[in-house]
């Protein structure tokens, strides 16, 4: 589970730290994610979801000058990171804003979209009204998410290096918590979403790469996900096992220079009704 507080706390400190990683791990699905949300008709005003560290907000910035662009975060460390990224551009605004209460009345989407940045509401329901509300007449949605954990390599075999480690519950705030189309279906329809449709996307979840891929994989995992997580938690030869059991997965998964991982996730799209 990772909740509100931790990402305005050391879990925003660390992905805004590691946004060249972290974008790198993610790029085979933000050039998907890209290409789906350009396909939305003329959007003006866009809102990104938990923007991060503000990859996909300039993305669609760039691709899109005429329309004006507004990056959401809870992390005022991501803002921080996303406004040095952003650079001047003009159509492009980043806030640090809670997307479950946020609303402006200067600022009304016509598009809201995320890179697996609305997994961590904690009362979903509530989250996505809140976002129907704020937007315009027939606003659309896009965003991504996590597949199911068996699908995502990365991290049940990390999982499986943590002795005892717990199963805790799917539907918590935490990276896989959309990951069953049915309840995600069950989240967006009460709050004022239809049309859902939900697109699947393999890709390779690059966790190391460079001159040393595997010491760039286990410094990533060291700062990042669950690995981080473990790191924290686990003593003696407890983390002394983890740490040798880790080295070795990423030296199992060093392919053509890079430590890839297979992954798999969602694109969701959706219309307010």
């Amino acid at each position: 589970m990772t909740d509100k507080m931790e990402w305005q706390g050391q879990v925003g400190v660390s992905w805004a730290r590691q946004w060249q990683r972290t974008d790198r791990s993610f790029a085979p699905l933000t050039e998907r994610l890209v290409a789906r949300i350009l396909e939305c008709g003329d959007a003006r005003r866009i809102a990104d979801i938990g923007c991060g560290a503000g990859e996909l907000s300039i993305s669609i910035a760039d691709a899109r000058l005429e329309a004006n662009v507004l990056g959401l975060d809870i992390s005022a460390d991501l803002v921080a990171a996303a406004s040095d990224r952003a650079d001047g551009r003009s159509n492009l605004h980043f806030a640090v804003a809670d997307a479950s209460n946020w609303h402006d009345a200067t600022f009304t989407p016509d598009l809201y979209v995320s890179r697996h940045g609305v997994m961590f509401f904690d009362d979903p329901v509530a989250a996505f009204a809140n976002l129907a509300a704020s937007a315009a007449d027939n606003a659309q949605m896009v965003f991504s998410c996590f597949r199911a954990p068996a699908e995502n390599a990365w991290a049940t075999k990390i999982a499986a290096l943590v002795p005892s480690a717990p199963s805790g519950d799917p539907h918590a705030p935490g990276p896989f918590a959309f990951a069953d189309p049915d309840r995600v279906k069950g989240i967006l329809t009460p709050a004022g979403w239809s049309d859902i449709a939900f697109e699947p996307v393999d890709f390779d979840y690059v966790a190391g790469s460079g001159e040393d891929p595997v010491a760039d994989a286990l410094d990533f995992f060291g700062h990042i996900g669950p690995a981080a997580r473990a790191i924290r938690m686990l003593e003696g030869d407890a983390r002394i096992a983890f740490l040798s059991g880790l080295r070795k997965l990423a030296e199992q998964h060093l392919h053509d220079g890079a430590v890839r991982f297979a992954a798999a996730a969602w694109i969701v799209t959706a219309k307010k009704y």
